[in-house]
């Protein structure tokens, strides 16, 4: 169905679907409460054995390269640097590999680090594999130049038209340079979500045509039938986990709970809650905090999927979603239609009540970041006892604040609301001590902009609370 003109909020449906936030967490308390499975709980042995795991492959990738190399070859002319052209490439097609995988949404990583954890070493990562990539095609050239004795260029023109899947490789190589600069923060402001996602994708293509010179002109796999069993087993692995969790597993999901748009309600300048209608969203495990990534399959929204945290715990046979229109693709939502279909990959996220360390709670959240704070909190038990912080702008941005509010007093904790400018309603080392004198026995959730939650979350390390004790999802605007 295509979507309404934008910028029109089209006509709800007669049926008004009502949240309750005073009902108890879905945990089976309460004989109101909708029925639902239990959260996955995050599995930090598995991550610790995964992480093991990728050490002792990087060893044993560097070792390759190593023990292939005999002295006289490091005498021979180019010798030295076509054995540094071995050891970047294979490190460096390693790490890719790696990169590939921190980004593929595995569960039971994701679930430990979440979604900005991931990102995170993502970033850190991403520059290792292309530089190594680059130095490897530089000390390759030289190398086979001076075993030649000839030019570099060359040595560049017989390497890209006689030597097998070179010239295919070089294209990939080039992919993934063009990638990393896009990457460049500077560069990638400038470009839409949607435009930066679709370059990304060229980074499986980049490693696809980078496969085949390894096995074919590689000195560790030339002649060594059992080494290229094994990096080619690597190479299916990984992409086997990419298929099955990144486009398997959210048809799957989508095709089973069947969600559909049943309403799109106004809650606020900008923004919209999104309620939609699902098949057995009593068997969907998830926790309050967690975000789905939403492709809403109209005419010009299809081709894309984005991340929205749910704004209030699955009541089946409802799912909400609360959005605030930031770009072009959060600002179409208020204009969809009821009826419209909806895919879902997720839930993601470790923004959950199983990252607290401690008995108490602070949850923090800046703007349209109340829709994470809102469901964890539902998430919480009936004693927990949390103090809540909700900062706006102005009165009307504080939206969901009478679910907030029943939450709140349900837990029986405490809710300060800061509206106004950072100077007149900020928090600093002044401020939030005194409205939660007991900061430092308390977890702290923060949810929000990106600038926001990376402020206060200096704050309240500044102010004592350990690093484990810190639990923060940014929006990225």
């Amino acid at each position: 169905m295509a979507p309404a003109r934008p910028g029109r909020v089209p006509a709800m449906s007669t049926q008004t679907v009502s949240f309750d936030s005073t009902l108890p967490s879905s945990r089976g308390r309460g004989k109101n409460a909708p029925s639902r499975p239990p959260a996955h709980r995050p599995r930090v042995l598995a991550v610790k054995l995964a992480l093991v795991a990728v050490g002792a492959g990087l060893g044993a990738t560097t070792a390759l390269a190593i023990t292939d190399e005999r002295g006289s070859q490091f005498a021979a002319p180019g010798g030295v640097a076509t054995f540094l052209g071995s050891l970047t490439g294979l490190v460096g097609t390693y790490l890719a590999l790696i990169m590939v995988l921190l980004v593929s949404r595995i569960p039971v990583i994701e679930r430990v680090l979440g979604q900005d954890g991931l990102l995170r070493w993502h970033r850190r990562l991403a520059p290792w594999p292309i530089s190594l990539l680059v130095a490897h095609a530089l000390f390759i050239t030289v190398g086979y130049a001076q075993a030649a004795r000839a030019g570099l260029g060359r040595q560049v023109g017989v390497l890209l038209t006689r030597y097998p899947d070179v010239l295919i490789a070089t294209i990939g190589l080039g992919i993934m340079c063009a990638i990393g600069i896009i990457s460049i923060r500077a560069i990638r402001r400038r470009l839409p979500r949607e435009t930066w996602w679709l370059i990304h994708l060229y980074m499986y293509l980049a490693l696809a045509l980078s496969f085949a010179h390894v096995i074919v002109l590689g000195p560790s796999f030339v002649g060594h039938p059992l080494t290229q069993i094994v990096w080619s087993a690597v190479w299916a692995a990984t992409a086997g986990l990419v298929l099955v969790y990144r486009f398997a597993m959210p048809v799957v999901r989508s095709m089973r709970h069947r969600l559909v748009v049943t309403e799109v309600r106004p809650e606020g300048p900008g923004v919209v809650s999104v309620i939609c209608t699902g098949r057995r969203l009593d068997k969907l495990a998830v926790a309050g905090g967690q975000f789905f990534a939403w492709r809403f399959l109209t005419r010009k929204l299809w081709w894309q999927a984005h991340p929205y945290s749910l704004s209030a715990l699955p009541q089946p046979p409802y799912l909400r979603l609360t959005v605030k229109s930031v770009g072009d693709h959060s600002g179409a939502l208020a204009s969809l239609h009821p009826g419209t279909r909806v895919a879902v990959e997720g839930p993601y996220g470790a923004f959950t009540r199983f990252a607290q360390q401690r008995p108490r709670a602070l949850l923090i959240a800046g703007g349209i970041g109340v829709t994470a704070l809102r469901s964890l909190l539902e998430d919480l038990p009936r004693n927990a006892g949390p103090v809540v912080i909700l900062r706006a702008s102005r009165p009307e941005d504080l939206v969901l604040r009478n679910e907030v509010s029943d939450l709140v007093r349900y837990r029986r904790g405490r809710l300060h609301e800061l509206v106004g400018s950072r100077e007149e309603a900020g928090l600093d080392e002044h401020s939030l001590p005194r409205l939660v004198s007991d900061l430092q026995q308390r977890d702290v959730y923060v949810c929000g902009p990106e600038g926001f939650v990376a402020s206060i979350v200096a704050l309240v390390k500044d102010l004592g609370v350990p690093d484990e004790s810190v639990h923060h999802e940014a929006f990225a605007l």
